[in-house]
């Protein structure tokens, strides 16, 4: 990219426009603003690339600053003096936070916080939510005074974009639950909602009984031809460099890398993460103005004030001041610090972790792209990072500003971002910025140090915003044994079940067909199951805390016990957005017979949501084993509501439930490959320390057998047949004694007494946990409902396969029992999860 090619002739979204369709609609200056690009993304194939956000386009600070303070003057006129001295600004992380804290800066009155991906030790939770078009969904309010949000006066959110309103919406759903409120204001650059999602808002608003307004520097609407995505795809998969391509840098000396000391004012935090006072903004106007002057002479920039008296002759130098993801603010001051002060070309953007297609022609917003390793040891793990429109720029020097947290080995590593930049200018400079320390009394604890969930694809073959796993990857550990040998091993040394895990089934052709018949025959049935225990649900959260009536858009928290009931809650997560618009945020976690829940999973949660909000998610009940293991083991942390929420209840151990019968739940017939590729859990004193996760495997290597999605998509694609027929169940289950029974418990002791086994723990009851004793257990008999059907189709080849006899009863309350009797297994476990030892 050449630094005058045609850049101001040729609309930056032309390439787009005209290979996939889209097109920007509305007020004149929309082109301005705004170009397009294409994102490694399975949800929205364009990206808007904002000219004046100052993230993937370099500019003028002075114009980034301007854009956001601009719209903060106009948010300071429209609620008055009085009302913006009440109010709070909070920005967006990552790409919002430093136009939130220009727009604060306009309010003038108001303190700012935005929102953060990195969980910070010692300070408490103010809230989160998720943004469910994003890369990253996850985000965490941190204010260093507990009581930022606490107040009744306005609050203002700000981020580049008003899309769809969703992020917007699940916020506010989040943060009036705890500190209503009678007045929002939205901020954006631009509003581009269709007209359904700005009658979604005002809907909403009325619902909450507050008043919403909007402020933008231009509106209008993307529009969208049929199949954008897939073709937004295929353009990715053309033109993206093949996985694992070393990145191309020029040939010749790298440049100078050299570290300018800022002396950054004592106290003035590092940007909004933990809260900015309109007395830090004052600090900080006072003080940028010497810092600059600092980076002008590391970098030996003649003065503005010579360039007036025209003393300097040499040409402007084009300098630009790079922040790095969250860190936009500081950075941004200190470009327009140094705008003023010296006698150059200063442009201004940022780092991020948005992955984004580039293309090297003056019609795409992103001509070129630098990835580098992550360097601040961010709280999900490694991955790349990404500087834009840098290379190929013409810089003669780049000012590389990351806070003290991100100055790391991997920042100075032969692959990191510095040598990256480099590569590409004669003079990088340094800057660090320290990052704020909050003043909070700092109280020990594990949750603090747990890392953020395991997401796919880099842990499950699930999209990352299905599911995030509270567990630890051990798939590099040697774990797994054949059934036998395993069974002895428990026996003999009295080890517990979960320290192992039984060599993954591979299924035989006939059986995979057998499954595939049985997804065809019951996805619909499934469905209505799904939609009717996501509805009750939905319908239910609201009472645990007494709010009838005060939220019309709950959001319950899923989590889902590993792995069973994680297709289930992928599958609600599923309904509620399809059904409602909602994106309901779904972790999986361990529970283990014998020992409980994960307890360093509950922290995380108690951490990152309200634990009344959290629902437990399974697949279906046998005896109610597992319903019971979950009370005792919540009954330890304040907040948690034992009851669990399952597919299917053939025992009568729950209230929530989408079906009491007990028939073939397709997800049940395999292992990890209808699981996302996930292990059943670990817990073993040599792999999981007191402060770890409970552990599990990613079987990658299982892949080509892997149907986890066309489980998924098949169920989902009935939810629209069924949706009339669940509103009518819900209805009336809701008016309905749903009490548990706990007749299947009752069943359980009979059979037991009847076939002389005298352990209810080696009952097996319902077609889960019959398949579940087949596939890893060493069963003795098989006992099957007469006149049952294809249900069990796919058990009787199990049991054919293994040598175990199919018994026909009458009078099963259940559609099939499993049964273990220790006479005839080397090792079979009771309540504790650790063997029975046999006469």
């Amino acid at each position: 990219m050449t630094r005058k090619e045609n850049v101001d002739v040729v609309w930056s979204g032309t390439w787009v426009a005209e290979r996939l369709g889209v097109g920007l609609r509305g007020d004149e200056q929309l082109p301005a603003l705004l170009g397009l690009a294409l994102r490694r993304n399975p949800k929205r194939a364009h990206l808007l690339v904002s000219n004046v956000l100052g993230k993937h386009v370099p500019q003028a600070p002075s114009v980034v600053y301007d854009a956001g303070h601009g719209l903060g003057e106009r948010v300071r006129k429209l609620l008055g003096d009085e009302e913006a001295a009440r109010a709070v600004v909070l920005g967006y992380a990552e790409t919002a936070t430093g136009l939130g804290h220009s727009v604060a800066d306009g309010v003038a009155l108001a303190p700012y916080l935005h929102s953060t991906r990195r969980p910070v030790d010692g300070v408490e939770r103010a809230g989160g939510f998720e943004e469910s078009h994003s890369h990253a969904t996850s985000h965490l309010l941190l204010p260093e005074d507990p009581d930022l949000l606490a107040g009744e006066g306005p609050l203002i959110l700000v981020d580049d974009e008003f899309s769809t309103g969703n992020t917007v919406l699940n916020t506010i759903r989040d943060l009036h639950e705890r500190y209503p409120r009678d007045r929002y204001v939205i901020v954006a650059l631009v509003d581009m909602r269709a007209e359904q999602d700005r009658a979604r808002l005002e809907s909403f608003a009325t619902e909450i009984g507050a008043r919403v307004d909007l402020v933008s520097l231009a509106s209008g609407t993307v529009s969208l031809p049929e199949g954008v995505l897939e073709k937004g795809q295929a353009l990715v998969a053309q033109y993206e460099p093949p996985t694992g391509e070393a990145p191309q840098t020029p040939e010749g000396p790298a440049g100078r890398v050299r570290r300018v000391e800022l002396e950054w004012p004592a106290g003035v935090p590092d940007g909004g993460r933990h809260g900015f006072t309109p007395e830090h903004r004052d600090r900080l106007d006072a003080e940028a103005p010497a810092m600059a002057h600092r980076i002008a002479q590391a970098l030996d920039l003649p003065s503005a004030t010579a360039a007036v008296d025209g003393a300097s002759a040499r040409p402007r130098p084009r300098i630009l001041v790079l922040g790095f993801e969250e860190l936009m603010y500081a950075p941004l001051r200190l470009g327009t610090a140094l705008e003023r002060i010296a006698d150059a070309d200063v442009r201004y953007s940022t780092t991020t972790r948005s992955p984004v297609l580039a293309v090297d022609d003056p019609g795409y917003a992103i001509r070129t792209r630098l990835v580098f390793p992550a360097h601040d040891d961010p709280a999900d793990g490694p991955g790349e990072r990404y500087a834009y429109n840098v290379a190929g720029g013409g810089f003669d020097a780049v000012v590389a500003v990351v806070d003290s947290v991100a100055d790391t080995p991997r920042l100075h590593a032969p692959d990191g971002l510095l040598a990256q930049l480099a590569a590409h200018t004669p003079h990088v400079v340094l800057a660090v910025v320290p990052s704020y320390i909050p003043n909070t009394p700092h109280t020990p604890g594990r949750a603090s140090m747990l890392p953020e969930p395991l997401r796919g694809p880099a842990f499950s073959s699930y999209a990352a915003d299905e599911v995030g796993w509270l567990l630890q990857d051990l798939s590099d550990a040697e774990l797994e044994a054949p059934t036998e040998e395993r069974e002895e091993a428990i026996q003999s040394g009295g080890a517990h079940y979960a320290e192992s895990l039984p060599v993954e089934y591979q299924p035989s052709a006939e059986y995979q067909q057998l499954f595939k018949a049985a997804l065809d025959t019951s996805a619909a049935r499934i469905a209505r199951a799904v939609g009717t225990v996501t509805e009750t649900v939905l319908a239910e959260v609201p009472l645990r805390r007494g709010r009838r009536g005060t939220d019309p858009h709950p959001r319950p928290v899923l989590v889902s016990l590993a792995r069973a009931g994680t297709p289930v809650g992928v599958l609600m997560r599923r309904w509620a957005q399809h059904r409602h618009g909602i994106d309901l945020p779904h972790y999986a976690v361990s529970i283990v017979r014998g020992r409980g829940i994960d307890a360093n999973a509950l922290r995380w949660l108690q951490q990152h949501h309200d634990p009344a909000d959290v629902v437990f998610v399974d697949g279906w009940t046998g005896k109610g084993a597992i319903t019971r293991e979950l009370a005792a083991a919540v009954a330890e942390f304040e907040g948690f509501d034992p009851e669990i929420a399952v597919l299917a209840d053939p025992g009568g151990c729950v209230r929530t439930y989408g079906t009491r019968e007990d028939f073939l739940i397709p997800s049940a017939c395999l292992n990890s490959t209808v699981s996302g590729l996930i292990s059943r859990t670990v817990l073993r004193s040599d792999l999981v320390g007191p402060d770890d996760f409970h552990g599990a495997k990613f079987y990658r290597e299982l892949a080509d057998a892997d149907v986890s999605n066309h489980f998924l998509d098949t169920v989902a694609a009935h939810f629209d047949e069924v949706a009339v027929a669940v509103d009518a169940e819900v209805k009336e289950l809701l008016a309905a004694d749903r009490a548990p029974t706990w007749e299947g418990w009752a069943a359980v002791e009979r059979i037991s007494e009847e076939y002389g086994i005298h352990d209810v723990n080696l009952v097996k009851p319902g077609v889960g946990e019959t398949t579940r004793v087949l596939l890893r257990r060493v069963p003795w008999k098989i006992l099957a409902k007469r006149g049952a059907g294809a249900d069990l189709d796919h058990v009787r080849l199990l049991a054919q396969h293994r040598g175990v006899p199919v018994e026909e009863v009458d009078e099963l309350p259940y559609t099939c029992v499993g049964l273990i009797h220790p006479q005839y297994t080397r090792g079979a476990t009771g309540a504790d999860g650790k063997a029975v030892t046999t006469p």
